[in-house]
């Protein structure tokens, strides 16, 4: 299942990079915004796995 949530964790980082882009693109600051949330949420789950990793 881990690396499933890897994947998924990545495809929210992208995901947010991709709004934050088209944030800026537009000069739409909300869905900037929403793009930075998500790359930090992405990243932060990465790193939860990555603790669960060390300690298998």
């Amino acid at each position: 299942m881990s690396g499933i949530d890897k994947i998924k964790n990545k495809a929210e980082e992208l995901g947010g990079k991709g709004k934050e882009h088209a944030g800026k693109a537009t000069g739409n600051e909300q869905l900037e915004a929403e793009g930075h949330k998500d790359q930090a949420s992405g990243n932060l789950k990465q790193a939860g796995e990555k603790v669960k990793d060390v300690f298998k």
